[in-house]
């Protein structure tokens, strides 16, 4: 089985649902709390565990029950927690998510320990790394983290797959490293400087970062589905669904198309395998909660 490395962060999500997201100085009284672990790293990291994958998860958390409670629940997934490293000072990161009834969300998140994860620590999972199939990273740590890992991976041959969120900017070298992008609509506006406003201008923008020396463009636009590009154009539909809170979707995405490439799937198949599994964990609260298992994807 080939092997999946996910580099990134580690959070409890604390989450109220409301009917609507407040406006500033606004109280809004009633609402349905989950308490949940998340953060974009890990969450990549149990969808990819859950669909079928050999996952090794590298992380920084902090020495309180936060970052205890996570691993244990990593390890019950089945997932590698041996380079999950723990700070004995910062505290574990924390996400605070407001979800309305639309199933829209606005997110504030305390990093904590994952702003503590450094070159030094990837030099101790270097190993792992370079044994790994696919490298698979978002920007929730440091980005001097991400470009050498990115650097290290692709050096030995490793196909490294970025989930640019949240939006950040990314040098041309770091671009180069990277065998598959895969932002959402706003992030693909960031890197490409253009605006989209529909298929046509998400190609366009495809297009332009791919210039930038990916291999593999793949932009996820919600309800419109997702945009290949590679030596070809491709759109694939979205799976529509009663939408409940879009927390994590992008994260189930990248997890899922992960999975898929390490089982030889053609990238379209692995991005209409990716939007499936995508459109399941939008009709559930939370993160990981809303995380599909293998033998529910038809």
């Amino acid at each position: 089985m080939k092997k999946i490395v996910v580099i990134g962060s580690s959070n409890t999500d604390m989450v109220i649902k409301s009917d609507k997201l407040p406006n500033p100085g606004e109280t809004i009284l009633g609402g349905e709390f989950l308490l949940n672990p998340g953060g974009k790293g890990a969450n990549q990291a149990v969808t990819a565990a859950r669909l079928g994958g050999k996952v090794t998860f590298i992380a920084k958390i902090g020495s309180d029950a936060f970052g205890k409670n996570s691993i244990n629940l990593y390890s019950s997934e089945g997932i590698n927690t041996e380079f999950i490293f723990s700070d004995p000072e910062k505290p574990s990161g924390v996400a605070l998510i407001n979800v309305n009834e639309s199933g829209e969300n606005c997110i504030v998140v305390a990093p904590g320990a994952n702003g503590l994860l450094s070159v030094e620590d990837i030099e101790k999972a270097k190993y792992e790394i370079e044994s790994a199939d696919i490298l698979l990273m978002q920007l929730e740590i440091p980005l001097s983290v991400v470009e050498y890992s990115a650097k290290l991976a692709y050096e030995k041959g490793i196909k490294v797959i970025l989930n640019p969120a949240p939006a950040n900017e990314l040098s041309n070298s770091l671009l180069k490293c990277l065998y598959i992008i895969t932002p959402n609509k706003n992030e693909a506006e960031a890197l490409s400087g253009i605006k989209i406003t529909d298929i046509e201008s998400a190609k366009s923008a495809a297009a332009v970062i791919r210039e930038k020396g990916v291999d593999t463009v793949i932009i996820t636009m919600g309800e419109l589905g997702a945009i290949i590009c590679d030596d070809q154009l491709h759109q694939i539909p979205a799976v529509n669904v009663k939408t409940v809170d879009t927390t994590a979707a992008g994260d189930v995405f990248n997890g899922a198309l992960s999975v898929a490439l390490a089982e030889d799937k053609s990238i379209v198949d692995a991005v209409i395998f990716a939007c499936k599994c995508a459109a399941l964990s939008v009709t559930k609260l939370g993160a990981q909660s809303s995380i599909p298992y293998r033998n529910n994807i038809v």
